[in-house]
């Protein structure tokens, strides 16, 4: 009879007890290199490059360093009530769930709104 499969190969005992070592040969030598190398470029400790970059915020808008405290608070006050009015006016047209979010990131905005009224009253006294 004629078997399709051949048998396995024969396994030396000895080769079982002593592992195959990756500098067997020349190829498989440069190949754990590289291996070495990747793993230590993606998984290694981060470089002194990476650590020492400062973080420099967006410049794209940025308020008047010359304009005083309360001339800030009060312009951001402002915004954040025009937020509290859009956000209401925009949770009116909408329905279910998104009706519930928007009025909740309007009701986050007039807390905000509130605690830079707050901080403005503090800073310059109405009475």
């Amino acid at each position: 009879m004629f078997k399709v499969t051949p048998n396995p190969p024969v396994i030396d005992p000895a080769s079982i007890a002593n592992p195959t070592s990756p500098y067997q040969s020349l190829d498989s030598k440069k190949l754990n290199e590289a291996a070495e190398r990747a793993l230590d470029h993606y998984l290694g400790p981060p470089t002194a490059d990476i650590m020492a970059t400062p973080y420099q915020p967006n410049r794209l808008y940025l308020a008047n360093p010359q304009s005083g405290t309360e001339p800030l608070l009060a312009d951001a006050c402002e915004s954040l009530g025009s937020a509290t009015v859009m956000l209401n006016d925009f949770a009116a047209a909408l329905g279910g769930s998104h009706r519930k979010t928007a009025q909740g990131i309007a009701q986050i905005v007039m807390v905000a709104e509130i605690a830079v009224n707050e901080v403005l009253n503090q800073l310059v006294p109405t009475e």
